[in-house]
């Protein structure tokens, strides 16, 4: 195990955060931490207003000097572990992998084995980007862990800075394929609209209002109907690659994708899902190297392909 030192921040309360709880306002100022965890560290007498502890419900006034030390993670040691991995394109700079479903694709607080790094590490060994980190060798984006399909993964740091570059420029061909619920009514469309962390949830992410969040963009084909089933097989293409942004616009549109725990209907699906039913079916790129445009089609995981062949 690794530690590092902690980590203190002050912040002077404004106007806006008189008569607030500490607690929230912590939370509003701390985008990457949730207001459980920071109830923990006021908890544990790690903020202070004006150099005396507090408790989660003391009240803010404007001029007070809030004060919070944060514990720099510990990072734990990352070992290879021997997985198999479904590799749909492979060269000296990247390859694509079709990730299974209930797979982290990097390590993080409850999952620091039997994630795809792990099993990069074992087949690549040393032969992986470091660009982000130990955490997070050759890993240059990510899908969610129910999300099967294409991740792209570069072995130097070369073709790393190539690839975020394209995706950083909305470069990069990235589609997948999706059941939603009910029957949309347009062939295709567009989704636009910004994407943030939900203010009532900080583990969910939601639309938000216009110069708030960051621009999203989804656009939709339909490929299917099942009408007595009333669900829709879906294409989305995106524009943008904002933190599960395909579950989020399809629900703000009133179409949730099929078992999705997070942001899909509270009654739970007749089919006893794992998860959301979306695949990153398509990924296309130009190549680090030659220059050459890339693209790879990761087959449907057998679950997805039952769930179409008993649909009606």
């Amino acid at each position: 195990m690794n530690s590092n030192e902690e980590n203190i921040v002050k912040y002077i309360a404004s106007e806006e955060m008189d008569g607030e709880r500490v607690d929230k306002i912590m939370s509003s100022l701390s985008d990457s931490m949730s207001r459980s965890y920071i109830q923990k560290l006021i908890k544990g007498g790690l903020v202070l207003k004006n150099g005396v502890p507090v408790k989660p419900s003391t009240v803010v006034n404007e001029g007070d000097e809030l004060t919070m030390t944060v514990p720099k993670a510990v990072i734990p040691d990352i070992e290879p572990e021997n997985i198999p991995l479904d590799i749909i394109y492979e060269d000296d700079d990247v390859l694509v992998v079709n990730k299974p479903k209930n797979m982290v694709v990097h390590p993080a607080a409850g999952h620091y084995n039997r994630t795809l790094v792990n099993a990069l590490m074992f087949y690549l060994g040393e032969n992986l980007s470091g660009i982000n980190g130990v955490m997070r060798p050759g890993i240059v984006h990510r899908i969610d862990m129910d999300t099967t399909g294409s991740v792209i993964i570069c072995k130097n740091d070369k073709a790393h800075q190539c690839i975020a570059d394209q995706l950083k420029e909305h470069s990069v061909n990235r589609v997948y394929h999706a059941i939603c619920h009910g029957l949309l009514k347009d062939d295709e469309g567009t989704i636009d609209a910004n994407i943030g962390r939900s203010t009532t949830d900080r583990k969910k992410m939601a639309v938000v209002s216009a110069g708030q969040g960051k621009t999203a963009v989804t656009h939709y084909k339909v490929l299917k109907r099942f009408e007595e089933d009333k669900m829709t097989y879906i294409e989305c293409r995106l524009e943008t690659g904002r933190t599960h942004q395909i579950r989020v616009h399809m629900a703000h549109i009133g179409h949730p994708l099929l078992g999705d725990q997070v942001y899909g209907p509270e009654r739970k699906s007749k089919f006893k899902l794992d998860g959301q039913c979306l695949h990153a079916k398509i990924l296309g790129f130009k190549h680090p190297t030659t220059g050459e445009y890339v693209e790879t089609d990761a087959p449907l995981p057998e679950y997805f392909q039952h769930l179409l062949d008993i649909l009606k």
